[in-house]
């Protein structure tokens, strides 16, 4: 089985490896405050694990547009519990 490093062009494997890394980071902080980082960890490492192989770049591109907009929503809601501004529009 090819690594993602081999299998991707470099820009892709290396974005996919810093979006990985980052919602690591994410979950721990996370998980900390709600005492429940090893389920969220392994929550994160078992969606990627799960496409780790695949090959399609337009599939790869969505998993990760998914992954960060779950990022951007989370730092959002970070933002909006620290400031009591509420940045999302909806109820």
């Amino acid at each position: 089985m090819p690594s993602l490093q081999t299998a991707l062009p470099p820009e892709l494997a290396n974005n996919a490896i810093r979006l990985y890394r980052e919602c690591l980071r994410r979950v721990k902080y996370v998980g900390s405050k709600q005492y429940n980082t090893q389920l969220l960890v392994g929550m994160v490492r078992q969606q990627f694990k799960k496409h780790m192989h695949e090959t399609d770049p337009d599939k790869i591109q969505k998993l990760k547009d998914d992954a960060a907009r779950g990022l951007i929503n989370h730092m959002l809601h970070e933002s909006e519990k620290m400031t009591g501004r509420k940045f999302s529009q909806g109820s």
